[in-house]
């Protein structure tokens, strides 16, 4: 059991024998200072004040009912009613000693789905979806490591009006004798090119317009320069996944275009319902739960009055897919919070059509915007949309600066490896750190320093460590030592190494990967301070202190490499 739900379990006991009502919680919480103790329960003050008692009164009647024996070494009441736990340093030790980090399958085990990245195949994918992408995939490794069935679904954009306009291009591109894949070499000029035929010949229009219809019709040759399209789009995606250190894998595309012969029936369905209605020639779902201040209820189009189906009449229909084919038990949606209303409608939408039972989780994981330091959204200097691959280039050329003047001794190949693992780390714990509904300000700067909480201070952490066992000459995968904490730094390392499940409890729970982040960092700042006041490779340090110490290195490196691993950023033995 996780230390923190083996105390709230004791101390909701000793409530309960002291006569406190069932819904009052102990209110367990990490203590701020170490003279406070390790961990405080908060509850008896608001228990207090519920039941018109003494909170110091009540705080002590809670501790003649409650057993900690063998866990805590001491408990002592503090200012109008706080119970501050001392650890035994023992208990500590030994829950060390027992520690698998491979083993922290979640006791009740779901098919969980995940919608992220989803770029819209008519374009490059850029800086707006890097967050999705990354804080997704983040997510689907913390809940595949709890044992979860992760199922990703990559919503790929590939359907729509501009694909009649970008299948036309490409087939004068073709016609003058080059190949798709030259032609489409640049999306995002290929993207203006078109789009500026399409604005200044009317025929060229026209003949667009018509594709539209013909494509989603299926006639054969649309459909062929559209798969021509698509396949040069896709390969990019996966190419950017693949420097990103991310698990999305072609298996995982699942596109707008997929749903195309369900759509149809989607809106019969809704109809014979009566919750799709005609409305100036359109099918429209009202939904009086997400009603404007008047009282007028939010509409959803899910058919236009020509024949068309919308974002919305898909979302539908993946919805039903992940509930009767993939089996879902939980959805999360990873989509920018500009989407938030959209989603609501979709998800009631769904309930009320009980596409979806009660008992699967629908939860759509906002997340701001990236800016710029002059706190608008990140763009070129010229003004544009910034490429993802430049991005993440430019990142890799930063940080290979950096390496040539920390490290003049590693071979021009390990200086390319560390470069790569320290540029894309560094790009997506910037992200990752920050408060997930929050904007952040983009500055390479900050993100690439081995200062402070970054990806490249966790990463030299864990080399700093990984240099311990070389020096000492010793596989830290052979300890067979156990653990004896001593000194005060080395139970505040303990403790914060047996933390490690519970964060991810939380992670997994909420969708907030910078509480994983936020841990490293104290992790990492937890262990530099252990390392500096308790010598380890001194030949004054008894043999069997030594032992505990290196094990104790041992797990701080595991732990961190672990969960920088959760977060999809690499660590080094050398950098």
């Amino acid at each position: 059991m996780r230390l923190k739900a083996l105390l709230t379990q004791r101390f909701t006991a000793a409530m309960r024998s002291a006569g406190i009502p069932d819904d009052c919680s102990p209110m367990l919480a990490l203590s701020g200072k170490p003279q406070f103790g390790d961990y405080q329960a908060n509850g008896a003050m608001g228990a207090a004040k519920r039941m018109k008692a003494n909170p110091r009164d009540l705080a002590a009647n809670i501790l003649q009912h409650l057993d900690l024996e063998g866990i805590a070494e001491k408990l002592e009441i503090a200012g109008p009613g706080f119970i501050n736990i001392h650890l035994n340093k023992s208990f500590l030790a030994t829950s060390l000693n027992h520690t698998k980090l491979d083993l922290l399958a979640s006791e009740d085990q779901q098919t969980v789905v995940i919608d992220y990245s989803s770029p819209n195949l008519a374009k490059e994918m850029h800086v707006g979806h890097l967050r999705s992408t990354i804080i997704g995939d983040a997510l689907a490794r913390v809940l595949e490591y709890q044992g979860h069935s992760v199922k990703r679904q990559n919503h790929m954009g590939d359907w729509g009006t501009q694909f009649g306009m970008l299948i036309a291009e490409l087939e004068e591109h073709l016609g003058e004798g080059e190949q798709a894949e030259l032609a489409l070499n640049d999306l995002e000029l290929f993207y203006q090119q078109s789009k500026k035929h399409f604005d200044e010949d009317p025929d060229f229009a026209d003949k667009a317009r018509g594709y539209v219809v013909k494509l989603q019709s299926g006639d054969k040759h649309c459909r062929r320069l559209w798969q021509k399209f698509i396949k040069v789009s896709v390969a990019h995606s996966l190419e950017i996944y693949q420097q990103l250190n991310v698990g999305l894998l072609e298996a995982h595309i699942q596109p707008e275009s997929a749903y195309n012969d369900s759509l149809e029936a989607v809106v019969d369905d809704l109809s014979n319902q009566g919750l799709a209605v005609d409305s100036d020639g359109a099918k429209v779902v009202f939904l009086p739960e997400l009603a404007d201040k008047k009282g007028n209820p939010s509409p959803m189009i899910v058919q236009k009055s020509g024949g068309g189906f919308l974002y919305a009449t898909s979302d539908l229909a993946a919805l039903l897919y992940r509930i009767n084919e993939l089996q879902a038990n939980r959805i999360l949606y990873f989509i920018d919070a500009r989407q938030s209303l959209h989603m609501k409608q979709v998800f009631i939408t769904g309930r009320k059509a009980k596409y979806v039972p009660q008992t699967v989780s629908l939860e759509h994981h906002s997340f701001g915007t990236m800016m710029g330091s002059d706190g608008r959204p990140f763009k070129t200097r010229s003004g544009g949309t910034v490429k993802l691959a430049d991005l993440l280039l430019e990142a890799v050329q930063r940080a290979e600066k950096l390496v040539r003047e920390k490290n003049s001794t590693l071979s021009e190949e390990q200086i390319k490896d560390v470069a790569n693992k320290v540029g894309i780390g560094a790009v997506k714990y910037a992200d990752l750190s920050i408060t997930r509904t929050n904007d952040y300000i983009f500055d390479w700067e900050s993100m690439l320093s081995f200062e402070g909480n970054t990806a490249p201070y966790l990463q030299y952490a864990y080399t700093r460590i990984s240099s311990i066992f070389r020096k000492a000459e010793i596989n830290p995968k052979t300890l067979s030592a156990s653990i004896n904490i001593i000194e005060s730094q080395e139970k505040a390392l303990a403790l914060k190494l047996i933390q490690f499940e519970e964060v991810i409890d939380q992670v997994a729970l909420d969708c907030y990967p910078h509480t994983l982040c936020t841990y490293l960092y104290e992790l990492a700042s937890a262990f530099m301070t252990f390392y500096e006041h308790c010598p380890v490779l001194k030949d004054s340090v008894a043999k069997e202190v030594q032992q505990s110490r290196l094990k104790l290195c041992a797990l701080s490196s595991e732990t961190l490499a672990c969960g920088l691993d959760l977060l999809g950023i690499d660590v080094m033995e050398k950098m």
